[in-house]
């Protein structure tokens, strides 16, 4: 499936959030002797220093991200991504830690990224830059929140948007983002999706049975959702018509799976259609050397299409639905 306006990355042995990432790097300075010390302060967080210079950047560039140009903030704030290291899992370190996924933590991080947190994090940004007042990491937070649970609320591992085509239309349908995967020529994908149920053992929240029913359950309730895939041969007509800024969700053919990747859509300076992702491969936030069409197109590139988003800017009245 190719496109969002507006964002991969998942294994064949799991979910697109089976590989998602690292939470927040609350790391503390120790103390430092001498006249180090005084550049230093302590509990200073990375993630929080990013987070104030991203937005810093995006307001002194002059972009608007509460308008028609919310994409190119968007996609401005995954630039200033590039060369952040690639980490996956992290989104389950609390599992291996003892957690129980009945209490899921909101894992946030802009010092470490996967596809999908990428995708998310670029977003939120844009989000938290409209307005004047000093960015508030509780504000990142929620925009993350908001994005990555069901209706936008948290209530343990089940509630986590686990396949990214439901991570399309529930965004969708609460004004987050505009599907355009019909408008682009997209063809239907109506097969069921059960890739976590059956492969239970890759999974460590479904050894929880009570989980596993509820992960069963939302997939169920998956069937019949409609999901179009912009077929890999039709890519180059349309193009044209795809904006930097606009989300990337790269269909797979492996059975039970809907998506393995999810990207933006970058064009450079002479206007070239390329793709600004967290890869597997390369190990850090990157821009591709390959067009869009020949990314899609490279024999190692398992999948029938793809799919396209549109992320919409935050409303100055009133909340999102």
């Amino acid at each position: 499936e190719l496109l969002l306006r507006g964002a991969g990355c998942v294994s064949d042995r799991l979910s697109r959030r089976g590989l998602l990432q690292w939470g927040g790097s609350a790391a503390a300075f120790a103390l430092i002797p001498g006249p180090l010390a005084a550049l230093t302060r302590l509990n200073w967080n990375p993630d929080e220093a990013r987070l104030a210079e991203w937005v810093a950047a995006l307001r002194s560039e002059g972009f608007d991200p509460s308008g028609n140009a919310f994409g190119k903030a968007v996609i401005r704030a995954a630039e200033l991504a590039i060369g952040t290291p690639y980490e996956a899992s992290t989104l389950e370190e609390y599992l291996a830690a003892g957690g129980s996924p009945a209490v899921e933590p909101l894992i946030l991080s802009l010092t470490r990224f996967d596809c999908v947190t990428l995708v998310e994090a670029a977003i939120a940004v844009a989000r938290v830059a409209v307005g004047s007042g000093a960015p508030a990491w509780s504000s990142f937070a929620r925009e993350i929140e908001r994005m990555r649970y069901r209706g936008g609320a948290r209530s343990g591992y089940g509630s986590r948007l686990h396949y990214f085509s439901e991570w399309i239309a529930d965004g969708g349908s609460r004004g987050l983002l505009t599907d355009l995967g019909r408008e682009l020529g997209g063809i239907p994908d109506e097969r069921p999706l059960r890739f976590m149920s059956e492969h239970r053992r890759s999974y460590p929240a479904l050894a929880d049975d009570a989980t596993f029913d509820q992960i069963a359950a939302m997939e169920r309730g998956l069937h019949g959702t409609p999901r179009h895939v912009v077929p890999k041969g039709t890519i180059p007509g349309i193009a044209s018509r795809i904006e930097s800024g606009d989300i990337l969700a790269f269909a797979t053919t492996i059975p039970g799976l809907d998506v393995t990747h999810a990207a933006f859509a970058y064009r450079d300076r002479r206007d070239t259609l390329r793709v600004l992702h967290a890869p597997l491969s390369g190990g850090v936030v990157e821009i591709t050397h390959s067009t869009l069409p020949e990314y899609v197109a490279a024999p190692l590139r398992a999948g029938n299409g793809a799919r396209g988003r549109v992320p919409r800017a935050p409303r100055r009245n009133g909340r999102d639905q």
